[in-house]
């Protein structure tokens, strides 16, 4: 099991060197398949743990395997290890499974790229970053893999590094994140002074035994929280994941859906002893969870992008994970982010397949008519869009419809309030997935769909063109390394959901539980009432993108409210005059007034004062034995009238 798990963290970082190494010497075609096998040979070691571990008694399905102490400073020792448990095998599943499709998906997706190699490269030295992330065996290892992914999708947001939109949105986003980073590292060192270790066992037990003072537990969870909400999109630093949608569309499919912008979901679960230590700050997360839910789904009504409008869609349903997460429904938050992978990954390559066909446009009033044009794509787009709103039997039903219903087990004001934003958050994910859906599948074919009805446009969004063979092509909508992925992942988001039906089989939930314990469960009845409300809502959100449709009008009508949105509530504008200007304002002052004056004329000065002092020597050089003798003379007397005068 063990060894198995060792290979999962190791495949992918082996595929990401052998690749690096090799350079030239492998064609580009060669660099994505051992990109891609080493991913799948990942996901086989994650499954034989899964399996081996399956069969062992629920409180022994823990396993911390050391190989060797990676650091040590006096007393303070910190070993290079994996843990192997219930939550860590979800991630591990999730992360090479789902991300091996992606990167084989890429192979069609990116071929004909002048950097094909280094792309490859980078997506197997994210998901082994991920996997360091999730398997670390205590908390500076998930602190190391932390820094790793956001390094890693850094930059594979940048990947255009040509293109200023996509240098700046991975700047973006890795300042964003460094945040997080930050605030994480803070937490780690108050834990490091107050118990003298980063190991998960003894700090959970001085948590869950309360040895630490109460104001102690509050800030480290805060720089916990802080952590999760940067690299998950959260308020208020959720800026970043629109923008980096400059990337291609399988980076937006890896990182922005299956797997980086999950890790402050899975942190909270796997720290949960230390937010219920500090239960302010873990509610806390569960109103930035639910706030996020609205403020996205709202944003996302009025954009125009396919790839956008599916990105505030994965803030809108990270919010349901923090909202379950924060209130202690573990179960049901990573039972939510286990179906979120299948179906949002679905949407995120169906969408690539999309743009691929469409010589890179990702603008849907350039689209419509789809459904005759991409049969196929649009099946499969209909099934993620049915999961994403929620509708049953698809997985997103199940899941989503569990937290709300966590919410009213959990009661009083808090739990009420997070029942109706979660309500509302069902009605906004019908009613903005389905404008996007009519938007690009329905209606009379564009020039556009027409003008590539018969052939395929360039390779993806930024413009290359497309050096996909034609023998590749069994289907007219695109390879058959991105059909075939996208076909699994359909039929994963249809049945998924089956593993957490409540009241009759909840064996994810029982799974999960092993680990992290839930603090509030629904009853059967509370399960199904909720359930019946928030598909009644997602229900009324698709017949309003209908209507909207049909009447050829737009879901948010123009006017002031729709300005507000398409700025998107001018979050980035008060970022920029808050920070951004001000930053620009000091770094310009300190330039004129302290590095041009002092710094750079200083070393001019020092410059002209060495050349005048090598000059005033080399005068003094004059040749004359006299000028010698009289230079010895004084200096004899200098030294005896110092000796004298010391004496």
């Amino acid at each position: 099991m063990i060894a198995g798990a060792w290979l999962c963290l190791l495949a992918p970082l082996a595929g990401a060197l052998l690749i690096t190494l090799a350079g030239t010497h492998i064609s580009r075609s060669t660099a994505a398949w051992v990109s891609t096998g080493s991913v799948f040979v990942g996901f086989a070691g994650a499954l034989v743990a899964f399996i081996q571990i399956a069969g062992e008694n629920p409180d022994d399905r823990s396993h911390l395997s050391t190989a060797y102490t990676w650091l040590g400073i006096g007393q303070f020792e910190v070993p290079m290890q994996i843990l192997v448990d219930p939550v860590s095998l979800v991630m591990m599943m999730i992360i090479t499974g789902v991300g091996g499709l992606i990167v084989w998906y890429s192979v069609g997706y990116m071929k004909g790229e002048d950097e094909e190699r280094r792309y490859f490269a980078y997506m197997a030295f994210f998901v082994f970053s991920m996997l360091m992330l999730v398997m670390g065996g205590n908390l500076l290892l998930l602190l190391v893999g932390w820094g790793l992914v956001g390094l890693a999708s850094y930059l594979l947001i940048g990947f255009y590094h040509d293109r200023p939109e996509a240098t700046a949105a991975a700047k973006k986003a890795f300042i964003m994140n460094a945040i997080g980073d930050a605030a994480m590292a803070l937490a780690f060192f108050l834990l490091i002074s107050q118990t003298g270790t980063l190991s998960y066992s003894e700090n959970f037990e001085f948590a869950s035994t309360g040895a630490l003072p109460t104001s102690t537990m509050n800030l480290v969870a805060l720089g916990l929280l802080g952590g999760a909400i940067a690299k998950s999109a959260q308020l208020p630093l959720h800026t970043w994941l629109p923008d980096a949608m400059e990337g291609p569309t399988p980076v937006s499919a890896l990182i922005h859906a299956a797997t980086m912008v999950t890790a402050g979901v899975y942190l909270i679960v796997r720290t949960h002893d230390i937010f219920e230590a500090a239960p302010n700050v873990q509610h806390l997360a569960a109103i930035i969870g639910g706030l996020t839910i609205i403020v996205a789904g709202v944003i996302a009504l009025v954009q125009w992008d396919i790839k956008r409008v599916i990105a505030y869609s994965t803030m809108s349903q990270i919010g349901y994970m923090f909202l379950a997460a924060g209130i202690g429904s573990y179960g049901y938050a990573m039972f939510h982010l286990f179906t979120h992978a299948f179906f949002k990954a679905l949407l995120f390559l169906a969408a690539g397949v999309i743009i691929h066909h469409l010589a890179g446009e990702q603008d849907v009033r350039r689209m419509g008519g789809l459904k005759s044009v991409m049969p196929y794509t649009h099946a499969v787009f209909l099934i993620g869009a049915l999961a994403l709103a929620g509708i049953p039997p698809l997985s997103g039903f199940w899941s989503k419809d569990g937290i709300i219903s966590a919410a009213l087990a959990d009661g009083g004001a808090l739990g009420y309030t997070l029942v109706a934003l979660g309500l509302v958050g069902a009605l906004l994910t019908g009613a903005y997935t389905f404008r996007l859906y009519y938007l690009v599948f329905h209606g009379e074919p564009s020039e556009l769909v027409l003008e590539h009805a018969g052939g395929h446009g360039s390779d993806h969004a930024h413009g290359a063109e497309s050096a996909v063979g034609h023998d590749e092509h069994a289907h007219s909508e695109g390879p058959l390394s991105m059909l075939i992925p996208v076909g699994i992942l359909a039929v994963l988001s249809t049945i998924a959901g089956f593993l957490a039906i409540p009241g009759v089989w909840e064996p994810f939930l029982h799974w999960i539980d092993g680990v992290a314990e839930p603090l509030v469960v629904a009853t059967v009845s509370q399960d199904y009432a909720t359930s019946a409300i928030a598909v009644v809502l997602a229900g009324t959100g698709i017949w309003l993108a209908q209507s909207a449709y049909r009447a050829s009008e737009d879901l948010v009508a123009e006017g002031r409210i729709r300005t507000i949105l398409e700025h998107k509530l001018y979050f980035d504008e008060l970022y920029d005059a808050l920070f951004s200007r001000p930053s620009e304002l000091v770094a310009n002052l300190l330039r004129e007034k302290v590095e041009e004056p002092v710094i750079q004329g200083s070393l001019g000065e020092i410059g002209a004062g060495v050349r005048e002092a090598g000059g005033g020597t080399a005068r003094l050089q004059t040749g004359l034995l006299r000028s010698y003798a009289l230079v010895i003379a004084v200096s004899v007397v200098i030294l005896v009238v110092v000796f004298v005068a010391v004496r």
